[in-house]
């Protein structure tokens, strides 16, 4: 999981947008269930481990340029017994591929995920909500795995 000095330097960088993680910056030693897709952690979604070997495996394909989590504003820098911990709230995947959108849920297995499907996204809204989009290669198009 991203650390929080590296986290706090990217909001610090970014006029504090949130910024996209890498799969392993918020999947990596992160174990609570609730961090991702909240609503939906005790109603049939998968782990967050068995959505992380999924990711990860999606990224690998020739049809997907990236995976990167979009964090929700529940996302913040809160103090326990004294010492500052980041904790972060996962609201979806970012998915810069060439699919379809009806091609993409099936790979990502929409339906295993007890997800909502996927929604396209503009590059210009991300950039304007999110800090540290990678390029978008020609032909490739964004999207969201939603749940709510």
């Amino acid at each position: 999981m991203i650390e929080l000095d590296a986290f706090r330097k990217l909001l610090e960088e970014n006029d504090d947008r949130l910024p996209l993680l890498t799969l392993n910056e918020f999947f990596e030693g992160n174990t609570a269930e609730d961090s991702f897709a909240s609503n939906d952690c005790d109603f049939g979604r998968p782990s967050i481990a068995e959505i992380w070997e999924l990711m990860r495996n999606l990224e690998k394909t020739p049809s997907v340029a990236w995976i990167r989590i979009e964090l929700h504003n529940d996302t913040e820098i809160a103090e326990y017994e004294g010492k500052e911990a980041l904790v972060l709230a996962g609201e979806s995947p970012i998915i810069c591929t060439s699919l379809s959108a009806p091609e993409l849920e099936t790979l990502a297995r929409c339906e295993w995920l007890h997800s909502g499907g996927v929604e396209e996204w503009d590059v210009s809204s991300i950039d304007s909500l999110f800090s540290c989009r990678p390029p978008v290669p020609e032909g490739f198009r964004c999207f969201a795995i939603v749940w709510d």
